[in-house]
């Protein structure tokens, strides 16, 4: 049994693992950096110790740092969680060598399947279906293109030593292959240490299908069925699902039975995950899919097979990794259906870009029997930028994948998170898309649909709610088509009309709410929005509205604030302030200057001053959130000034870059 747990991480997987973990009675030691020293894993840990500086590569990546800290505190076991140091086998292999228990697969297994070019080769071997593509040596640009050519486009380039959806590009065309490996071995070997990279025929119509198995030091290893991660942006996972939808028993069979083959071909003990690429193209089929890579650790989407089992995977890592067993197979059963959604700091409406700071407003969903919420922070603290802006992952459950899917929409509804910038609303569209619900899925659904997922700039709910806060709520109060109680907005021979200036976020925005009968029309941003049916509850610090919007019927969290209303509906919160008569935005750079949205470390500079550029053209690429964002040119013209170099830290709101037209640089 295990004593002393030291959990090698950092957030909402540090809190899982210690939540399972303290309930066995095992006591827990959390590690942090100099960023997290009033995070949430600290405080819900019996012990802690500091290991270094902010960046991860200072702190959470310093391997003999973390075994100091075991050694220090006594800890007979290092839980690494995901990421990090939870597949690196020189850690795994440190800690044997002190004696310290590793909750995971040995060095040996994780070598084994770190590579992905090798583990390719590994289960050719032990008959696991795999991808056609190159997997060679030799890494020379132009051999590397040469084998894309032979595959056929589109492929895929991929880091052998990736995960993550780090390294990894699809190139569609002969013509972008080198410049998309450049980038793809640049982040491979930031993120791995290891530049190499495979190319893979890239499956037109993909679904991506992973089994979760299970070994223990017996050499018995069961599966716990399948899931479904097609739902991705950037080859990295949004929305999880078990079980697959589509799935028949003959092709579940098929690829469990794959899935145990290669756990096996490793000799594998703890949990794991085998990856699949599906073709999607039509009904599942048992020769259909293809070994694409095996994740030697516990995966960030566990709880959905967590919820449809009803087993705790980490406490039954703890009791393998202890010299326990794994169930027989036939007492692992499959109930209902279970989505995750993870909820990043990413603002949807401005291209994803990451959002950086303080969690002034963090209401999540109560954890229930149907209901689950797994994160690391809390309302106070800040999502920094120098670690994943995972903020939270939602779980719901139900009979059916419908139920599951309206109950995880439910519990988007719920969310308010306030200043930081979510992608709540855009997840709650995805599961409510006519095509996601159908199952109608692969992995480029959200390419596909990104214009319905992505929700406008503008709440029209909000802004009607936020006239109606503004008014201090009195046209509720009475009967609304009486000029005399609504004296603000009355007009002869018209309906009643309130108009307002707003501050939306910090954007200027004028809102138009028109009153006839019990019917409300909001005007803002040149969309119109019908509001009727209003209902009114008091909350002891605003209220409670439900209305129809256009039919569908919406509720919205309405909070009165020190300087203006904080108004949460359908997975969006927003700030709405009046608007002082002097307010204005300011535009005198706008289209000439290139600003930095975030903070960031720039990687590379593309171009100089009095270079000539054509509108999407890179131009510099930066670096937040361990993930690579490109700033394009807004239009043709030429650099007047780069203010920037490679390698430099830049803050939100910098000009990087000052562009010129074509005829004013000429002239």
């Amino acid at each position: 049994m295990i004593k002393t747990l030291l959990i090698a991480n950092r957030g909402e997987i540090a809190c899982r693992i210690m939540r399972t973990a303290q309930a066995m009675g095992i006591r827990c030691v959390a590690v942090y950096s100099e960023a997290d020293a009033e995070a949430l894993h600290v405080r819900m840990a019996d012990e802690a110790v500091l290991i270094g500086p902010a960046p991860a590569a200072e702190s959470y990546l310093r391997s003999e740092r973390i075994l100091a800290a075991a050694a220090k505190t006594g800890a007979d076991a290092i839980h690494p969680g995901y990421g990090f140091l939870s597949e690196n086998a020189d850690f795994a292999e440190a800690c044997a060598a002190k004696g310290i228990i590793f909750v995971g697969p040995s060095a040996a297994s994780i070598r084994a399947m770190g590579l992905k070019d090798r583990a390719k080769v590994l289960m050719e071997k032990a008959g696991v279906p795999v991808t056609p593509g190159y997997h060679g040596d030799n890494q020379e640009p132009d051999h590397l293109k040469d084998a894309a050519e032979a595959i056929g486009y589109p492929v895929l380039i991929k880091a052998v030593a990736g995960g993550g959806g780090k390294g990894m590009r699809k190139v569609e065309r002969a013509a972008d292959f080198l410049a998309d490996l450049e980038s793809c071995k640049r982040e491979a070997s930031k993120s791995f240490g290891d530049e190499r990279v495979l190319i893979e025929k890239f499956i037109t119509n993909p679904r991506h299908i992973e089994v979760q198995v299970f070994g223990d030091s017996r050499g018995r290893v069961v599966h716990m069925y399948e899931r479904d991660c097609s739902l991705q942006r950037r080859h990295q996972k949004v929305i999880e699902e078990a079980p697959a939808p589509g799935m028949t028993p003959a092709v579940r069979t098929a690829m469990c039975s794959a899935a145990i083959n290669a756990a096996r071909a490793v000799d594998y003990v703890g949990a794991g995950t085998v990856e699949f690429i599906v073709d999607g193209s039509g009904p599942l089929s048992e020769d259909g899919f293809f070994f694409m890579e095996m994740n030697t650790r516990l995966q960030v989407e566990h709880p959905v097979t967590e919820m449809v089992t009803g087993l705790d995977l980490v406490e039954l890592q703890l009791n393998v990794a202890a010299g326990g067993s794994v169930p027989e197979q036939d007492m692992i059963g499959l109930h209902g259906h279970a989505i995750e959604a993870r909820l990043y700091a990413e603002d949807p409406i401005n291209g994803f870009l990451p959002s950086i700071g303080a969690l002034h407003r963090l209401s999540l969903p109560v954890d229930g029997a149907e209901e689950r919420v797994e994160t690391g922070v809390e309302e106070g603290g800040e999502v920094s930028l120098h670690y994943d802006p995972m903020i939270a992952k939602l779980v719901a459950h139900g009979e059916t994948r419908r139920a599951a899917a309206l109950r995880l929409a439910g519990m988007l509804d719920e969310l308010v998170v306030w200043p930081v910038k979510t992608n709540a609303g855009f997840l709650r569209r995805a599961v409510l898309h006519p095509d996601f619900l159908d199952a109608r899925l692969n992995t480029g659904f959200i390419e596909t649909h990104l214009d319905a997922l992505v929700p406008s700039a503008l709440d029209l709910a909000g802004a009607g709610f936020a006239v109606l806060g503004a008014l201090d709520l009195r046209p509720l109060l009475a009967d609304l088509s009486d000029p005399f109680d609504v004296a603000d907005g009355w007009r002869m021979n018209g309906a009643p009309r309130i108009c307002h200036r707003f501050e939306l976020d910090g954007a200027l925005i004028d809102v138009s709410l028109a009153i006839e009968g019990d019917r409300l029309t909001v005007q803002a941003g040149g969309e119109t929005l019908q509001l009727d049916g209003l209902e009114i509850e008091a909350l002891d610090d605003g209220f409670l509205f439900e209305a129809r919007c256009n039919g569908e019927r919406v509720t919205a969290e309405f909070e009165l604030m020190e300087q203006g209303y904080l108004v949460s509906s359908r997975g969006r919160t927003s700030f709405f302030a009046l608007s002082h008569p002097d307010a204005a935005v300011d535009a005198l750079e706008a289209g000439d200057s290139i600003k930095a949205p975030m903070p960031s470390k720039v990687l590379a500079v593309h171009v100089g001053a009095g270079d000539s550029v054509v509108k999407g053209q890179a131009l510099v690429v930066l670096e937040a959130m361990k993930m690579e964002h490109a700033l394009i040119a807004p239009r043709d013209g030429v650099i007047a000034e780069m203010r920037v170099e490679a390698g430099a830290q830049v803050a939100e709101g910098d000009i990087l870059v000052l562009l010129r037209e074509l005829d004013a640089a000429a002239a």
